[in-house]
């Protein structure tokens, strides 16, 4: 309750403003795919084991698993099973894609929108 009081005298639009920084801003899922398909590509010919791309994209393992095997069916990314790990390296339709994708993130971001 002390806080709707401190925001008794404050002009709307500013209230607005200052709710929305506080509230926990969520990627989509659009954005998630975006992010594996960054590890994947930095990963190289080598790929990337679901541990790497879960500590780099922020995501749990089982979120890692569950994406990649949508980015597999759609072509974007290879699943390769090597000694002991499974492995995801991107497809030269996942550059694409990517390279597409990135182009997309920036005319959004400059015209402050949210995807």
């Amino acid at each position: 309750m002390r806080s709707a009081l401190k925001f008794q005298n404050v002009p709307h639009k500013l209230q607005c403003c200052i709710l929305s920084m506080s509230k926990q801003q969520y990627r989509s899922e659009m954005g998630i795919m975006g992010d594996i398909l960054d590890v994947t590509a930095d990963g190289g010919r080598g790929g990337v084991i679901v541990s790497a791309i879960s500590r780099k994209a922020n995501l749990s393992h089982y979120a890692v698993l569950d994406k990649c095997e949508k980015l597999v069916e759609a072509g974007l990314v290879e699943s390769v099973k090597n000694d002991r790990n499974r492995v995801f390296l991107i497809t030269e339709k996942g550059l694409q894609f990517f390279q597409e994708f990135k182009r997309f993130q920036g005319l959004v971001e400059s015209m402050n929108l949210r995807y």
